[in-house]
C-alpha cells in the first residue's frame, strides 16, 4: 500500500516460534488468537464521516443508473430498504427512492486504508489484508505486550475510532473461519469471541450457508440431502461428505466441525493486477477505445509499482453488446510495470478484435514478478541500426524510463494520482466501473 509500515511492537521471536508449531485444533482448549476486522459499510462510511450532514441518510456509493451502475458499499439505513452492494443502482433506487447516490473517491478510501492497516501492525506483524477494509490478525506471542487477544481486539476497534472516525467489528476466536464468522455476526459495530468451548453452540443453529465455501448451488444440494443447519452437516461422516462434493466437501465438513488449520499470511502472492470498464453506451469508435485503454494501462502500471510488482502477461478483454466475450494475451520477454510498455502491448492485442460495438473493455497483467528480482539482459544490449550497421543504443530507453516514472510517482503520491496524466487524456475524466469505483479487477 505505499509506504512501509512502522516496525511492529510485537516481539517477532515470539511469532517465528509460534510459526514452527501445528495450529491446534479450535475444539482443543486453546485460547482465541486470530482477529478478524471488518470495516462497515466502508465506501459509505467515509463518505458520511467527511460529509455529517448525511449522517442518518440512506447514503450509497456506486455508478449512476444511466450508465448500467451498480452499488459498490450501501450503509445500514439503505440496507433496511434491501440495498446491498452489486445491486444495480435502477434496482437500489426503486427499492429506496430517497437514496443518496456518490460516487466512488477510491483515493480516499484507500488513503484510509493505510491509517487502518497501520494500527494493525502496530500490535502485531501477522496482518493478512482480505481488501481495503477487512484483515486477519495474529495476535499470539503478543500477550506481554497488549494483553490477551480480546484486549487487543478491543484496543484496535478503539483506536481506529479515535484515529480515523471510522467503525470496525471485531471477531476474536482460535480460527480464521471461526474469527471471521464472528465478527460476521455481530454487525454493525460489534465485538465477538468466540472461546473454544463455545464452538458447537455457536455454529450447530446456523444455516448451512454460513459455512465458507457453501454457495447457492452447494447449498441447495445440501438441502436435498437433508442438510439445513451447520449441525446436520457436522453430523454427517465426512466420507459421506467427501463422496459428494469431492475436496470442497472435506472442506465444508472440517469448517462444520470447527476445524481450520490456515494460517494467517501476511504477505498474499498476486496473481494479476487489472482494470475494466462497462461503459454507459455501447462504444464502436476505436480511437476513443484506445483513449480508454491509455487510462487503464496507466492506472494498472501504477497500481503495480505501488505493490513493488512488475508482469509478463498482458491480456485484453472485450465484450459485445450480445455479451460474447473475447480476450486476447501476449506474454513479454521481460517484466515490466511501465504504463507506455503495457499500453502498446493492449493497443496491439486491441487490433486482434473484430470490430464492432463493445459495451466493455478491460486490460490485466499477470504473470507478476518482485521488482526486486534482478532483470536478466542481453548479453550485448540492444542494438539499433546505424549507416554503419549495428550498434549498441546510445541510451537505454526502459531505464530512462523508470527514473523518470520514478519522480512522476513521487508526484502522485503527494498529490493525486492523476495530478500527472498523458497529454492525449488531459480534460478525460477518470475512468470509472459500474460500480463507481476505478474499475480495479480482483488481484
Amino acid at each position: 500500500m505505499g509506504a512501509f509500515p512502522a516496525p511492529p511492537r510485537c516481539g517477532l521471536t515470539d511469532v517465528r516460534i509460534r510459526g514452527q508449531c501445528a495450529v491446534p485444533h479450535p475444539m482443543s482448549g486453546s485460547p482465541p488468537t486470530i482477529l478478524h476486522v471488518d470495516m462497515d459499510a466502508f465506501y459509505a462510511s467515509v463518505e458520511i464521516r467527511d460529509n455529517p450532514s448525511l449522517s442518518g441518510l440512506p447514503v450509497c456509493v456506486g455508478g449512476p443508473s444511466d450508465q448500467r451502475g451498480v452499488i459498490a458499499a450501501a450503509s445500514y439505513e439503505a440496507r433496511r430498504f434491501g440495498v446491498h452492494s452489486a445491486m444495480p443502482t435502477a434496482e437500489a433506487q426503486r427499492l429506496c427512492p430517497d437514496l443518496v447516490l456518490l460516487p466512488c473517491d477510491f483515493e480516499r478510501y484507500t488513503q484510509a486504508s493505510r491509517e487502518i492497516m497501520a494500527i494493525f501492525r502496530s500490535y502485531t506483524p501477522l496482518v493478512e489484508p482480505l481488501s481495503l477494509d477487512e484483515a486477519f490478525l495474529d495476535v499470539s506471542g503478543c500477550e506481554r505486550l497488549f494483553g490477551s487477544a480480546v484486549e487487543i481486539g478491543r484496543k484496535i476497534k478503539l483506536e481506529i475510532l479515535r484515529d480515523t472516525g471510522l467503525v470496525a467489528s471485531v471477531g476474536v476466536a482460535p480460527s480464521k473461519f471461526l474469527a471471521k464468522l464472528a465478527s460476521d455476526l455481530s454487525k454493525p459495530d460489534g465485538f465477538r469471541v468466540i472461546e473454544a468451548h463455545e464452538v458447537r453452540s455457536v455454529l450447530d443453529p446456523l444455516p448451512v450457508s454460513k459455512i465458507y465455501g457453501v454457495g447457492p448451488r452447494t447449498a441447495l444440494r445440501l438441502e436435498a440431502m437433508g442438510v439445513k443447519t451447520v449441525a446436520d452437516l457436522a453430523r454427517r461422516s465426512r466420507e459421506d461428505v467427501a463422496r459428494e462434493f469431492g475436496a470442497t466437501g472435506v472442506w465444508i465438513h472440517d469448517l462444520a466441525q470447527g476445524i481450520d488449520t490456515r494460517r494467517v499470511t501476511p504477505r498474499r502472492e498476486e496473481k494479476s493486477h487489472g482494470m475494466e470498464r462497462t461503459f454507459a453506451d455501447d462504444i464502436a469508435d476505436r480511437e476513443e477505445l484506445r483513449k480508454f485503454l491509455l487510462e487503464f494501462c496507466e492506472e494498472v502500471a501504477f497500481g503495480l509499482r505501488d505493490m513493488g510488482l512488475r508482469g509478463r502477461t498482458i491480456t485484453l478483454k472485450a465484450r459485445y453488446a450480445n455479451f460474447t466475450t473475447l480476450t486476447r494475451t501476449k506474454t513479454l520477454e521481460h517484466a515490466t510495470n511501465l504504463g507506455p510498455r503495457i499500453y502498446s502491448v493492449a493497443r496491439e492485442l486491441l487490433e486482434r478484435i473484430p470490430p464492432g460495438p463493445l459495451r466493455l473493455v478491460g486490460v490485466q497483467v499477470s504473470n507478476l514478478s518482485d521488482v526486486r528480482l534482478p532483470v536478466q539482459e542481453k548479453l550485448f544490449g540492444d542494438l539499433e541500426m546505424t549507416d554503419k550497421g549495428p550498434a549498441p543504443r546510445a541510451t537505454d530507453t526502459r531505464q530512462r524510463m523508470e527514473k523518470v516514472t520514478e519522480g512522476l510517482d513521487r508526484l502522485r503520491r503527494k498529490y493525486a494520482q492523476r495530478v500527472v496524466v498523458p497529454a492525449s487524456l488531459l480534460g478525460r475524466e477518470k475512468p470509472v466501473g459500474r460500480d463507481g469505483t476505478n474499475g480495479k479487477l480482483k488481484v
